[in-house]
């Protein structure tokens, strides 16, 4: 951080964080912009543990790492508090309501869900997530195209995702490559940071070598554990390695927030490993909008839904997988913060970096957009029907005109948060 960031006022006990921590986990309603909204208020205005300048500072570098950026501010201000000891806490804390909530919901979903109330209930729930996206669709898409090589990554990605069936590493990887060509084009240009900006970056990647080295050893370490434990006393090892892998790979590819990752999710669990059905991948979308937690969470429902379809109802695998599948996409988050702070702080101004960036951002609303068909095609035309489910529609247009006035409502009351608040919701 710079040197003239000004001292925290206050000091807090590692009690009293983790106090703060676990109640933030019970009330973070609401996407990530009101997660950010309560930490603003609660650690910048009233107890003063962060500065709001370092708070901001903080912010921006989460939002350049893959994984959810409210749980990342969370690790970050933990670690910076006290250690990683701190931020290990903070995140854990920040998620384990959650996941809790999200336990008792699954098991409700499975015993009751084709009681009437609950049908009904979640015919009101899902056309109202549909119009949460669609809102999120159009703010990230007006923020994120801004150029005709955007919009053609945006278009070209939403193409290869929904027609090609190529799947989003993939996409991802061919996105950043062409950023590192045209980072490498403007090098040749001219148009590229100084010579003193690459010095620095490489002092500052040769200083960080052996920390690097242990945290990435010592994560490695932790999420060997749980699947050498299913190894020894687990059954059927092969799925249990799918599913760790599958979600721990899954953790590198959510740049861009929740939005990015859920449908790349949706589509290799309900076509490729048939894990759970369409319209129970939406049903356990609109579970995740009523907890409070990252929406990302929503990974354990259907890692739920896996054990529950494999070991054929056992409550306990069940569990176990809800329980596997939200460590190991919430386990690289902390080596992303440990390790990934440093090094974007000296390189964020590199002309290199912010190519990449600005196409990984189209790639973004092309994630977004596929989301968006996914869930519109479940909730109008359910069970495969081919006549259109005209309340449905009435009521995901009521949903986002109410979503939208009440945004227009917000916008006459600008603050420093919602100027600076990421884009997406994580």
């Amino acid at each position: 951080m710079p040197e003239n960031r000004s001292e925290v006022a206050a000091h807090p006990s590692l009690r009293e964080t983790l106090g703060f921590w676990w109640k933030l986990g019970w009330i973070s309603f609401g996407g990530t912009a009101a997660h950010l909204a309560i930490m603003h208020s609660e650690l910048v205005e009233k107890r003063r543990w962060i500065d709001s300048d370092h708070f901001f500072h903080a912010l921006s570098h989460c939002m350049l790492l893959p994984g959810p950026e409210a749980q990342q501010l969370a690790i970050y201000i933990g670690w910076k508090l006290h250690g990683k000891l701190g931020g290990f806490l903070a995140g854990t804390l920040f998620v384990l309501p959650s996941t809790a909530i999200l336990l008792g919901l699954s098991l409700f979903y499975v015993r009751y869900g084709t009681v009437w109330w609950v049908t009904f209930l979640f015919r009101v729930l899902k056309p109202t997530v549909v119009a949460l996206v669609l809102r999120a669709l159009f703010q990230i898409g007006r923020g994120a195209l801004r150029s005709r090589l955007q919009w053609f990554a945006a278009i070209a990605s939403f193409l290869a995702l929904s027609l090609l069936h190529i799947p989003l590493p993939l996409i991802m990887g061919m996105i950043v490559a062409m950023g590192v060509l045209l980072g490498l084009l403007q090098r040749l240009r001219g148009i590229d940071r100084s010579a003193s900006e690459e010095k620095t970056v490489g002092l500052a990647s040769g200083a960080t070598l052996w920390p690097t080295m242990r945290i990435v050893g010592g994560c490695a370490a932790i999420g060997s554990l749980p699947l050498l434990l299913l190894g020894v006393l687990g059954r059927d090892f092969p799925f249990w390695m799918r599913l760790c892998a599958f979600f721990t790979q899954t953790a590198f590819v959510t740049i861009g927030g929740s939005y990015t990752v859920i449908p790349y999710v949706a589509q290799v669990a309900v076509m490729k490993f048939s894990w759970l059905s369409h319209a129970q991948m939406l049903d356990g979308f609109a579970l995740a909008e009523t907890t409070p937690g990252p929406l990302i969470i929503v990974v354990g429902f259907v890692g739920f839904m896996a054990g529950l379809h494999h070991f054929h109802g056992s409550t306990l695998m069940e569990t176990i997988a809800l329980l596997v599948t939200i460590f190991y996409t919430f386990l690289p988050c902390f080596l992303f913060v440990f390790i990934g702070g440093p090094w974007i702080a000296k390189s964020g101004e590199s002309q290199l970096i912010r190519s990449v960036l600005k196409v990984i951002t189209a790639a973004v609303v092309a994630a977004i957009l596929q989301l968006t068909v996914f869930l519109v095609r479940g909730v109008l035309f359910p069970d495969g029907s081919r006549s259109p489910n005209l309340w449905a529609a009435v009521w995901i247009i009521s949903a986002f005109l109410l979503i939208h006035l009440n945004d227009q409502r917000i916008s006459h009351k600008p603050d420093r948060l919602s100027r600076t608040a990421p884009r997406h919701s994580g």
